[in-house]
């Protein structure tokens, strides 16, 4: 999803915290816990923009070969946790900054019975938009570079894949911080499945998570 989402997109402010961040310090030695809750929550997206940075850097310096091998050990798992797909629209992703590469995992979807849906960014500040997608339908460049179906139906995936930059012990995951997977899940009138994919070293003790954060039903990893 040609601009770095680093630069271009910020997380929201909420209205208040989920819990406070008793726990920052025990993580980062130079977090410091602030006087109010609109400072605290700057010093919580600082953090959160360091770990991204960290994370996104750690899992880009693996060798392709890794990231391979690491994706089918992810695809396998993947399987196990959706079980039956026949009939069923799953909504995955189109691999960006070296996250685990689902493609050939999606084609065997489709090959099952299943059927397939990319996020589109439509506007900042709105949901995504799924649409349906197969191998020979036309793409074209969206946000960030990423390669969306240039047409076809909106539709409301039965099973969401989300790839993370991070994932905590309660299964919030760390995005790139724009808020777009939350702010589609609040939006849909009913919850898909909803697994969240990384890598292993991807995990974190906590994202410190926010009013508007939602969790996955499951976290897949290698």
């Amino acid at each position: 999803m040609a601009d770095d989402p680093q630069s271009e997109i910020a997380e929201s402010e909420p209205a208040e915290y989920a819990s406070p961040p008793c726990f920052m310090h025990e993580l980062d030695p130079e977090f410091h816990a602030m006087p109010s809750r609109s400072d605290a929550w700057s010093d919580v997206m600082r953090w959160r923009k360091a770990e991204r940075e960290r994370l996104i850097a750690e899992r880009m310096a693996l060798e392709p070969e890794q990231r391979h091998a690491r994706s089918i050990r992810i695809a396998k798992a993947l399987d196990a946790a959706v079980g039956k797909v026949a009939g069923r629209i799953v909504g995955t992703y189109w691999p960006f900054r070296g996250e685990p590469d689902l493609r050939n995992w999606g084609i065997g979807i489709i090959e099952r019975g299943g059927r397939l849906a990319l996020p589109v960014v439509i506007q900042k500040g709105w949901p995504l938009e799924y649409r349906l997608w197969a191998p020979g339908d036309p793409l074209e460049r969206g946000v960030w570079n990423i390669l969306v179906p240039s047409r076809g139906p909106a539709v409301l995936p039965d099973i969401v894949i989300a790839p993370v930059v991070g994932f905590d012990e309660a299964r919030y995951r760390l995005g790139y911080g724009g808020g777009f997977f939350d702010r589609t899940l609040a939006a849909m009138p009913r919850k898909p499945l909803t697994i969240g994919v990384g890598y292993t070293p991807a995990r974190i003790r906590t994202i410190y998570p926010q009013p508007h954060d939602i969790p996955m039903d499951m976290i897949v990893t290698d």
